[in-house]
């Protein structure tokens, strides 16, 4: 730690401005130097591991006695696996190719010029969030990989979670000498509000707000800065009557396990009308059995009374519980119109062994991604490939899919020309 920790502040305004001062500054910082900063941080989470987890013992204490709903505490709750997982997606960070400067061809050309693209920071990110405090660190080093200054607001029942994580943070940049403004942290305890920070456009220049649905939205709502929408739950599968039980049951499940955010999880499950009922009743008897609870439409009810009644407007909601509702559609036509209509439009999924069905979803569904008989499980740091997300968008206009670092960039066009008049 620093011999005088920064300070966390209340101020969005001013918080944003130094935000967009520092990153100026730190756009004309070298690869080498971003990326020894967020091997820094990887660091500074191993070494103040213990007194992170401290302070979120404080949380999670208080939080329990304020009755927050379980949902945010396991959100909330930090182990030394989650911590080191952390470090870990960290340090495989700093290892990536710097994105920023990366030169691309122009996809269009002037006479006697040449065109070409290159990647750019954004400027200012903000990151609005419920618990989830290791986020902060992944988005700060994401922010610095890709030379955006970042503003924190997280939730309260974290607050001395983000403030120990902020003070780690702190001391990376620190040591490395990176602008020290890049890394803002508003202080939750003290009322800065989400307003406040979400409406500063002429110095924000995209906030992601990561949480339940209903922050998301407000967020949304309330915005005048460029929103990057993330989503989470509320992921349908269709189930063809050509697909096998043993994939439905192993993308069920196995969508449900990233944690601590389960943003793909499968929650609602069409079905052909003729699905053989003791297949239905396998898989229900499964998923029971690994403590899911299990609810159907008025159809599916009135022939399996085990079966709880959904209320119309759950098909439109994220449980982000285990819980998988059931509903029977005449085709798969019908299956595409009413995922088109009810989810969330970040990740829907197919068990079939039809070809021409697998390409009349993946075409038909208005989806950032589809899945045909693979598990939609999110991971952060996928097996293969240069690439780390932070989440998933469904939104389109802007980025759609997993956010990765080119998504916190931009693109700008340079045409050099020989002076010819």
């Amino acid at each position: 730690m620093t011999t005088e920790p920064h300070r966390l502040t209340s101020d969005p305004i001013a918080a944003v401005q130094s935000a967009h001062r520092a990153s100026i500054t730190l756009a004309t910082t070298k690869g080498v130097l971003r990326s020894q900063t967020v091997a820094a941080m990887s660091e500074a989470l191993k070494q103040n591991q213990n007194e992170i987890l401290e302070a979120n013992t404080l949380d999670l204490e208080a939080s329990r006695e304020m009755a927050v709903p379980e949902l945010i505490l396991e959100w909330l709750k930090l182990t030394p696996e989650r911590l080191q997982t952390t470090a870990q997606l960290l340090k495989r960070l700093s290892e990536l190719p710097d994105p920023i400067g990366r030169v691309m061809d122009a996809s269009y050309q002037l006479d006697q010029c040449q065109i070409y693209s290159q990647l750019m920071p954004l400027g200012v990110i903000a990151l609005v969030y419920e618990a989830f405090p290791e986020l902060a660190a992944l988005a700060a080093g994401f922010c610095v990989k890709t030379a955006n200054s970042l503003v924190l607001k997280g939730g309260s029942e974290a607050s001395h979670s983000n403030a120990a994580i902020a003070q780690a943070l702190w001391s990376a940049i620190d040591k490395t000498g990176l602008p020290e403004c890049c890394l803002q942290v508003l202080n939750s305890d003290e009322g800065a509000s989400v307003r406040d920070l979400i409406m500063q456009d002429q110095y924000v220049n995209l906030i992601i707000p990561y949480g339940r649905p209903s922050l998301v939205q407000q967020v949304v709502r309330q915005a005048t800065a460029p929103v990057l929408r993330s989503a989470m739950g509320n992921c349908y599968l269709y189930w063809s009557p050509s697909g096998s039980l043993e994939a439905v049951r192993w993308m069920i499940l196995d969508s449900h396990q990233s944690e601590p955010d389960p943003v793909n999880a499968i929650e609602k499950v069409l079905i052909h009308p003729s699905q053989n009922p003791s297949a239905l009743v396998m898989l229900w008897n499964s998923l029971r059995e690994k403590g899911f609870q299990l609810r159907g439409d008025a159809g599916l009810v009135a022939e399996f009374p085990e079966l709880q009644l959904v209320d119309e407007g759950e098909w439109r909601q994220a449980y982000l519980d285990k819980i998988i509702a059931f509903k029977i559609v005449d085709s798969l036509d019908g299956a595409i119109a009413w995922i088109n209509l009810h989810s969330s439009g970040h990740a829907d999924c197919l068990v079939t062994e039809s070809y021409q069905e697998s390409r009349q979803f993946a075409l038909g569904i208005n989806s950032a991604s589809t899945y045909i008989n693979a598990s939609p499980r999110f991971a952060r740091n996928p097996k293969r490939g240069d690439s780390i997300f932070l989440g998933m968008s469904n939104q389109k206009g802007i980025r759609r899919g997993p956010i990765s670092l080119q998504t916190l960039t931009t693109m700008k066009h340079i045409i050099q020309g020989a002076g010819q008049f």
